[in-house]
């Protein structure tokens, strides 16, 4: 018995699609990898300045490298984080005026009466 109504329909909704999302994995294996990377090079940066301090001049250039690739690491990882929560649908896109706003008036909406 079947109702042939007015908001008469199916109870049920459009099947969900059950499966890996493909990108957040890949992006949650990017993010692990900067993150172990970040780490490894944060130890070599001590370990590079623990013997520049005791008079390797050539530590004091690794010491530079391993930080500016730590920095570059970790904000490459942050990055890839803002992509997944953008992909699992946590974040969306920021909204982007499709025409400009009109000009300001000088003074103010007091002068503009």
């Amino acid at each position: 018995m079947a109702s042939s109504g007015k908001r008469a329909g199916a109870r049920r909704g459009a099947r969900q699609r059950s499966g890996i999302n493909r990108t957040a994995l890949a992006l949650a294996a990017g993010i692990t990898l900067c993150v172990v990377a970040w780490g490894y090079l944060v130890y070599l940066a001590i370990d590079f300045g623990t013997s520049a301090r005791s008079g390797q001049s050539s530590s004091w250039a690794f010491l530079a490298l391993a930080s500016i690739g730590a920095v570059a690491c970790l904000f490459t990882g942050l990055m890839l984080i803002a992509r997944l929560l953008r992909a699992l649908g946590i974040t969306s896109a920021p909204d982007v005026p499709s025409e400009p706003a009109p000009p300001r008036v000088a003074g103010g909406r007091r002068a503009a009466r």
